[in-house]
C-alpha cells in the first residue's frame, strides 16, 4: 500500500487523438517537474481482429504506430482518448493547465481533478507483480494485456 495520496488529474480531449498529437503532448507533459506517472487511455487497437467473421485476421489501422515520448520509444496500442497524471503536488497541476490551454486550440477539452488510478495493489496487480511490487506500478495492470505498461524514467 501506499503511505501518500497524491493529486490526479484527468485531461479529456473532446476528440480522440491522432498518434502525432498525442506523441506532441505527451512530451509537453512528461517535461512537467512534478508528474509521477502519466497513464493513456482510449479504444485499444488490437493487431488482430479479435471476433467475427475475419477473426485472427491482421487488424489493419493506420493510428497503431511507434512514437517517441522523451528518450523511449512506445508503441500506441490505444487511439488516446483521455490522459491521467498523477503528480507530487498542486503546484503541477497549473502548469499542467497552461500546457493544455495553448496545446488544446483547435477542439475542446477538460481538466478534471479526483482519483483515477488505484492507488492500493488488486488481485491483478498481486497477480502480475506480486507482493513486493513496485508502488509507481500499482494501479497500471491491465487484466486482458499480455504486455506491461511502459516505464519512462525522466530522472
Amino acid at each position: 500500500m501506499t503511505d501518500a495520496t497524491f493529486p490526479q488529474v484527468r485531461i479529456v480531449p473532446h476528440r480522440l487523438l491522432k498518434p502525432v498529437t498525442a506523441e506532441s503532448l505527451l512530451n509537453n507533459l512528461a517535461g512537467i517537474t512534478g508528474v509521477r506517472r502519466i497513464l493513456v487511455r482510449g479504444p485499444g487497437l488490437p493487431e488482430n481482429v479479435p471476433y467475427g467473421p475475419a477473426r485472427g485476421n491482421p487488424n489493419p489501422h493506420h493510428d497503431r504506430r511507434t512514437i517517441n515520448v522523451g528518450d523511449t520509444e512506445i508503441a500506441l496500442r490505444v487511439q488516446v482518448g483521455e490522459v491521467i497524471l498523477e503528480v507530487e503536488d498542486d503546484s503541477a497541476i497549473t502548469e499542467i493547465r497552461s500546457i493544455c490551454d495553448n496545446f488544446f486550440v483547435n477542439f475542446p477539452y477538460q481538466v478534471q481533478m479526483g482519483r483515477f488510478m488505484k492507488t492500493d495493489p488488486t488481485l491483478v496487480d498481486y497477480a502480475r507483480y506480486g507482493p513486493d511490487a513496485d508502488p509507481d506500478l500499482i494501479g497500471l495492470a491491465d487484466p486482458r494485456s499480455r504486455v506491461g505498461p511502459v516505464i519512462i524514467r525522466t530522472e
